[in-house]
């Protein structure tokens, strides 16, 4: 199913009206909604800042909700696309992988469950989405998987050695950053992938004008993102496959090379991959 509404421009005038006169039960939230914003941008203007602000007001109200699941079995299904996509394009026990905004472990405790003990490392720019992260590793009792996860204040991944994470995995990250934020990212995530190893991350696709809406929802254009990681010596292609899932989301993988020529990895035999995906749900 290929994203939807490629074309639109969400924070032109004309569509808010008309989106306001198709359902206007939506308006009031809308309107709390764009109130909080405002005043969480005024006293966090820089943009990290601000984003945490928000995952806090978001996770207190409902952790799941927060990360952009409207139900519980939204928030599961979510997780088993993510998880499926990445076992079906060579994910293994052995990989060592980082989530870039693990959020509460919607995908990451099948990753974590998947992967070989101290394999999984999660990174959030929110504590307490984190904390809610712990409630997710207990209640699927992960404990003795050994996972790490950490705060950050940045996306600069300063503190993580050179040429480790075999997998490297970021969705509904970039579709609420900025463009100086999403290239802090693509700037050093090269240093931390081992060689053959790939970054994956959505975005909120738009073929026609990029725009934002509430600083909160950012909507680009793919070439600009595959300009970008050219710009930083990375390989980049749109994943067309991604596209046939049921989100709302696009998808580019990364990798190193010159050519653009990006490799899926080596991937397990189709019996394989349905063995494992079976046995991690």
């Amino acid at each position: 199913m290929p994203a939807k509404n490629v074309t639109v421009n969400r924070a032109a005038l004309g569509h808010r009206v008309s989106y306001a006169l198709r359902h206007p039960q939506r308006v009031p939230r809308y309107l709390v909604r764009a109130t909080r914003d405002a005043w969480l941008r005024y006293r966090w203007p820089d943009h990290i800042s601000y984003y945490r602000a928000v995952m806090r007001s978001d996770t207190r109200a409902d952790p799941e909700a927060a990360v952009g699941s409207a139900s519980h079995d939204r928030w599961l299904a979510l997780g088993a696309m993510q998880f499926d996509y990445l076992l079906d394009h060579g994910l293994r026990p052995e990989h060592r992988m980082l989530e870039i905004g693990c959020g509460n472990l919607r995908a990451g405790w099948r990753f974590i469950r998947h992967l070989e003990p101290g394999h999984y490392y999660g990174i959030d720019i929110s504590p307490d989405i984190l904390a809610a992260a712990q409630d997710t590793m207990v209640r699927m009792e992960l404990q003795n998987k050994l996972p790490t996860l950490a705060p950050v204040h940045d996306l600069t991944l300063r503190f993580l050695p050179d040429a480790h994470f075999d997998v490297v995995h970021a969705h509904s990250v970039f579709s609420h950053s900025p463009l100086h934020v999403i290239e802090e990212c693509l700037a050093n995530v090269g240093r931390v992938l081992a060689p053959g190893g790939w970054f994956d991350f959505t975005f909120d696709r738009t073929e026609g004008e990029e725009h934002q809406v509430l600083r909160e929802d950012f909507y680009y254009r793919t070439e600009t993102l595959i300009g970008l990681a050219g710009k930083h010596g990375l390989a980049a292609r749109f994943m067309a496959d991604w596209e046939e899932l049921p989100h709302g989301q696009s998808k580019i993988r990364v990798t190193h090379g010159p050519d653009g020529a990006a490799t899926d990895g080596p991937g397990p035999a189709p019996e394989r991959a349905q063995t494992a995906r079976s046995a991690s749900r």
